[in-house]
């Protein structure tokens, strides 16, 4: 059976960038694993469960699976993981990565070896793409140097913090995905006149943003030769 591991923020995950990949792949009967950086439950970005934000099926749909899905609610930790036993490894997106994900060195090993040889993929959503900016290969380049990605955009960035990059919480944005990510070498196009952004480069497929959940789940099926779910 195909399987996927799923590596999610216990800073704050955008709950489609994760449910829609994860009820995607259920569908499909791909064997899906829980992992975040400790080991315990995620924490959902509140505003991807707010109806004025997502809307009201969105909204219902998110919170249902992340507060009733055992996976989620009893994950494993990163650290006692191998990319070698899965076909794919999975980064959700959500300003949290920046806090934990993207700066967890399990994870690093994770999405390196599941873009190293010829079996494993990794799909990245989001602000977690900004993990490919701490990324490096087993000769100590930057993993992303010299590929196409696409990811969360400055222009976006730019309505959501503050003069000081202070998100509404209050918190800091540690970096900008854009802005690191193109500094590690990439090719970068979020494509911000499309509806929806993916972009696959060898083992490596990348999203934008929520809009582009959908579309990544089943890019990252068709690359693992798995076939989608009917609409």
């Amino acid at each position: 059976m195909t399987s996927a591991l799923f590596i999610v923020s216990e800073e704050g995950y955008w709950g489609e960038e994760c449910i829609e990949p994860l009820t995607t792949l259920d569908a499909a009967g791909v064997d899906v694993t829980v992992a975040t950086p400790s080991g315990d439950p995620p924490v959902i970005d509140e505003r991807s469960i707010d109806p004025d934000n997502v809307g009201e099926e969105t909204a219902e749909h998110v919170r249902e699976v992340h507060e009733t899905d055992e996976r989620l609610n009893d994950p494993v930790p990163v650290d006692t993981e191998d990319a070698a036993d899965y076909d794919a490894v999975v980064f959700p997106g959500g300003h949290g990565t920046e806090w934990d994900v993207n700066q967890d060195s399990d994870a690093r090993r994770l999405l390196r070896d599941a873009v190293a040889g010829g079996d494993g993929t990794a799909l990245v959503v989001c602000h977690a793409v900004g993990i490919l900016a701490f990324a490096r290969d087993s000769d100590g380049e930057f993993l992303v140097a010299g590929r196409s990605v696409t990811g969360f955009p400055n222009e976006w960035e730019e309505g959501i913090v503050d003069d000081h990059d202070r998100m509404p919480d209050g918190r800091k944005l540690p970096y900008w995905v854009e802005d690191e990510v193109n500094a590690a070498g990439a090719d970068w196009d979020a494509e911000l006149d499309d509806d929806t952004s993916v972009t696959v480069d060898g083992d490596l497929v990348t999203a934008r943003g929520p809009g582009s959940s959908a579309a990544a789940a089943r890019t990252l099926l068709s690359e693992l030769g798995v076939e989608a779910p009917t609409q």
